[in-house]
């Protein structure tokens, strides 16, 4: 029987839905291997903290340490986070 993607992390949500201010941990990306190579080379893995600095139209830009990053909403749809 295949595995449920929802039942080991019931508290995550996807970061397009987070709010500015909001301390977050990466628990799952739903894209494929392009994303996880994408968000890798911004320094972004499963288990990386991060925070919502700002909303700006389509992206969000989050804090990862002292770097700053902008996030489309296409790609943020596909991250799972929950509260760090």
């Amino acid at each position: 029987m295949p595995e449920t993607r929802h039942s080991p992390h019931s508290r995550s949500f996807p970061l397009s839905m987070a709010s500015e201010g909001e301390a977050l941990k990466i628990v799952t990306l739903l894209g494929g291997s392009g994303l996880s190579k994408r968000l890798a080379s911004m320094g972004l893995s499963v288990n990386s903290l991060l925070e919502i600095v700002n909303r700006q139209g389509n992206s969000i830009v989050v804090a990862r340490s002292e770097t700053r990053l902008a996030i489309g909403s296409g790609m943020a749809h596909k991250i799972l986070v929950e509260p760090a």
